[in-house]
């Protein structure tokens, strides 16, 4: 082709340059004037443009401006902050707001708009970790038509990975480091502050969780209709999560933990809070699945927990390709091989399948939740997020059956896993990718809380079970965006700007003279009509 004007555009952004390439006309959109750049054009395809040197301001702007409106902005526009949730399963997109003159308020960020990425979650590219940068792109692309163009340089940008890439950095850290390289080359190419690609530890998983939970739910601190600042009664919330490859459990306590390693100490808003935490890694959803296939092939041959009337072929390689089922591993079994599993629908069976998973047989503290791990007893109100929700969703709008106690909840994974395939099908036709496995997980939820955690009836009954909070889904995300922007100050804010008392006076006033108008109309009338009847 022969050379002609062409634009060459990087991506959007509020300023417009236009300048010679060799025999190429390049536009670029970007936040400040383009210095000396490599201009590739290819033909059809919009390419980046890599700056060589400073970038100097541009002519007719002011030092420090961003745009050609800088400073132009009223003080309420929003402000925006991106997070990528890249679990084990999947990866999820949120896009958080807020009023940018209230950036350190609380009970302001909240969720603007999300997006569920395609496929599985970037660990499964380790084979080819160039498609986990690919499959982030449609996702991005929504980002930017929800971020107004203007924010885009401004608006921060993380990614987090959670214990499936835990696991892929335990077994393979060659092909995790792959897999987050490519995701931070795709990530840098889009107009937002980008500020990382990393793989979270368990404990930051269930700190954030729990700061998110109880953000959303104003228990840290309140804005007062006086226009001050207070600080509720009600105390925190725990908070459960279960993921795809490991669960978490975080709440506050009273006392120092035996185990300093599951203690965090927080300092939010002027209140110090000392919290417990632990992620059981490989206690996940998807995990536990492969642990109970495992653990069916070896010796039923055949799964209890799934229902009658299911079979399917079983990949050997990728039942055991997992380091959680390495105790269940063979010693020599050909990783290409399928074999049919068939379902029994047993409930008794699945039960004990279950029970497996947990051990209980000692303790090196004076209490222990299972497999020797320190945990003071549960108390107070919990939310319960992601597996535990939608697992008890299922059991409650699919099966109709009540949930409110653990002596309930076990009824209902009982219910569950009595009926047949062709059964579950009817009742669920829209949900045949996962049917098979709500007896396990059902039963795996009833066993973690009540065995595995130690919950009584007292306390389940504090116990809800949440998606959203403040319509923003509760999760580690906006935990963690909020203690990387520093938007949780560690010092109580003072009174801030709101509705001045003086506004509030003037307000009640006007109330109490409507109050005193319309009592005294109606005692005219009350009046008028006994001077009627009198009449």
């Amino acid at each position: 082709m022969a050379p002609s004007q062409k634009p060459c555009v990087p991506g959007p952004g509020p300023i417009r340059s236009q300048f010679l390439c060799g025999s190429w006309t390049c536009v670029v959109w970007s936040l400040a004037c383009p210095a000396s750049l490599d201009c590739h054009c290819g033909q059809g395809q919009e390419e980046t443009l890599r700056t060589r040197g400073p970038i100097p301001p541009c002519p007719g702007q002011k030092s420090g401006s961003s745009g050609p409106h800088a400073g132009d902005a009223a003080p309420t526009t929003p402000q925006y902050g991106i997070v990528l949730d890249a679990g084990s399963s999947h990866t999820s997109m949120f896009i958080y707001k807020w009023p940018a003159d209230k950036e350190n308020d609380t009970g302001i960020v909240g969720q603007h708009s999300s997006c569920d990425v395609q496929g599985e979650g970037i660990s499964s590219y380790a084979d080819d970790p160039s498609k986990a940068g690919q499959s982030l792109v449609e996702c991005l692309e929504q980002a930017l038509r929800d971020v107004p163009m203007e924010r885009h340089a401004t608006t921060p940008l993380y990614l987090g990975a959670t214990a499936g890439m835990r696991l892929l950095n335990l077994t393979h850290p060659e092909a995790s480091a792959s897999v987050l390289a490519a995701v931070t080359q795709t990530l840098t190419r889009y107009p937002f502050d980008f500020r990382g690609a990393r793989i979270l530890s368990g404990q930051d998983e269930g700190v954030f969780g729990w700061v998110t939970t109880n953000y959303l739910l104003e228990n840290f601190i309140k804005y007062g209709w006086m226009g001050r600042w207070f600080r509720p009664r009600k105390g925190t919330l725990g908070a459960m999560d279960l993921g795809g490859a490991s669960t978490q459990i975080t709440f506050e306590m009273t006392k120092p933990a035996e185990d300093p390693a599951s203690e965090v100490h927080l300092r939010l808003y002027g209140q110090r809070y000392r919290v417990y935490t632990h992620s059981f890694l490989c206690y996940g959803r998807d995990q536990v699945l492969q642990r109970m296939l495992a653990s069916a092939l070896q010796t039923h041959h055949s799964h209890p927990c799934w229902p009658q009337g299911y079979s399917t072929q079983v990949l050997l390689g990728n039942v055991y390709q997992s380091p959680c089922t390495q105790a269940q591993r063979p010693q020599a079994f050909n990783s290409s091989a399928r074999v049919t599993v068939s379902g029994t629908g047993d409930p008794k069976l699945c039960r004990s399948l279950v029970s497996g998973l947990f051990n209980f047989s000692s303790c090196p503290f004076s209490q222990c939740s299972f497999n020797g791990v320190f945990q003071p007893p549960v108390a107070g109100s919990f939310v319960a997020f992601s597996a535990f929700y939608y697992t008890v969703d299922f059991l409650r709008t699919v099966m109709g059956l009540p949930t409110a106690t653990l002596k309930q909840l076990d009824a209902a994974a009982v219910t569950t896993c009595n009926q047949t395939w062709a059964e579950l099908q009817a009742r669920a036709p829209g949900r045949k990718a996962r049917l098979a496995d709500y007896c396990a997980g059902a039963m795996f939820v009833q066993q973690l809380l009540s065995r595995g955690y130690g919950f009584d009836e007292r306390v389940f009954s504090g116990v809800a079970f949440q998606r959203k909070a403040a319509d923003t889904a509760v999760g580690w995300a906006l935990g963690y965006m909020l203690n990387l922007t520093n938007m949780i100050p560690a010092d109580p804010p003072g009174l801030r700007k709101g509705t001045a008392f003086s506004s509030w006076v003037v307000l009640l006033l006007l109330f109490a003279a409507l109050v005193l108008a319309a009592l005294v109309l109606l005692l005219r009338r009350v009046g008028t009509t006994k001077a009627q009847n009198v009449i």
